[in-house]
């Protein structure tokens, strides 16, 4: 009887934090919206009525500055309502708030201004920049602090040529798809590139902590590392030792907001199924010497995947 794959992939209770950061992004749901709907309403009166506007808050009368402002207004809360990622939209809205703070403090200066009004402006825009940072830092934290993600599969070979093909690690970036290369620096250090957004490649060192042949490796980012990485994978002996059960453990933690965004780039929604793809490219490898596509072939159905996308939804 041929053997069956085994494939499993987890997300561990032991992300409490980005549990509780997901929480928190939750109770930041209804205010988060409260803002978007204030930022459409205050953008459609300055730009159908940027004289009444400035009248209202006692400012020189600029019309087209107002719609300008306006059409940003619109924007920032059009993108809180329609965008998942809605700390960057609110991030974007602190960054007009300061704009706006900036141009109120400049209109007081005039001659034409009302200060009492333009004070009271002033009062209102720096009430809500402090409503959108607090909402914005309860949204970012929904990526998480840490993600723990697993994976598993049989590979139809022997324990020892699995290990000697995983412990070569420049051969890494064959079947992890996001890394660009892997270079040895040392005895047990490397350094790695991965994929970053736009284009940009990010990279850190490594170390390899625990090297037990044909049995296990474990390996870490070494300090100083924007995205902290370490993993194990394990080689068990199944079937009198003819076949092996290769399994796979992947962490990050994630310290600042830039590491996040990095890191969600990096691993996608989801890191498991990154993962579990990684671990079936590393089983076609080791089986076939390549990873099956459906490159080069005559198109099917428009919704057609590879052979591997079919696999990694068992």
């Amino acid at each position: 009887m041929a053997t069956r794959d085994v494939l499993q992939t987890e997300m561990r209770p032991g992300v409490a934090r980005a549990a509780t950061g997901r929480r928190r992004a939750h109770e930041g749901g209804k205010l988060a919206d409260a803002l978007a709907w204030f930022s459409v309403g205050l953008g459609a009166a300055e730009i159908f009525a940027p004289e009444a506007v400035c009248k209202a808050i006692g400012a020189p009368r600029r019309p087209m500055l107002m719609r300008l402002m306006g059409l940003r207004e619109m924007a920032a809360g059009v993108g809180i309502l329609k965008n998942p990622q809605k700390a960057n939209w609110l991030w974007a809205r602190v960054g007009g708030d300061i704009l706006d703070l900036a141009l109120l403090a400049a209109a007081s200066q005039s001659k034409r201004a009302k200060p009492g009004r333009v004070s009271a402006a002033l009062a209102a825009v720096a009430g809500v920049t402090v409503l959108d940072v607090v909402c914005a830092q309860q949204f970012e934290t929904r990526i998480g602090s840490a993600v723990h993600s697993t994976a598993s599969t049989i590979v139809n070979r022997r324990p020892e040529e699995c290990y000697r093909y995983w412990r070569d690690i420049e051969k890494l970036p064959a079947f992890l798809q996001h890394l660009r290369s892997v270079r040895v620096t040392g005895e047990r250090r490397s350094h790695w590139i991965a994929k970053g957004p736009v284009g940009k490649d990010i990279s850190w060192d490594a170390e390899i902590t625990e090297d037990i042949p044909n049995e296990r490796i474990v390996w870490r980012s070494l300090e100083g590392s924007e995205i902290r990485n370490s993993g194990s994978v394990q080689f068990q002996p199944a079937r009198r030792g003819e076949n092996t059960i290769v399994r796979v453990r992947m962490n990050y933690e994630l310290p600042t907001r830039a590491g996040r965004i990095l890191a969600g780039k990096l691993l996608g929604r989801d890191p498991g199924l990154r993962i579990r793809k990684d671990l079936l490219r590393f089983k076609q490898i080791l089986e076939t010497g390549e990873i099956a596509t459906t490159e080069g072939q005559p198109a099917g159905r428009p919704s057609s995947t590879t052979m591997l996308d079919r696999m990694a939804r068992i």
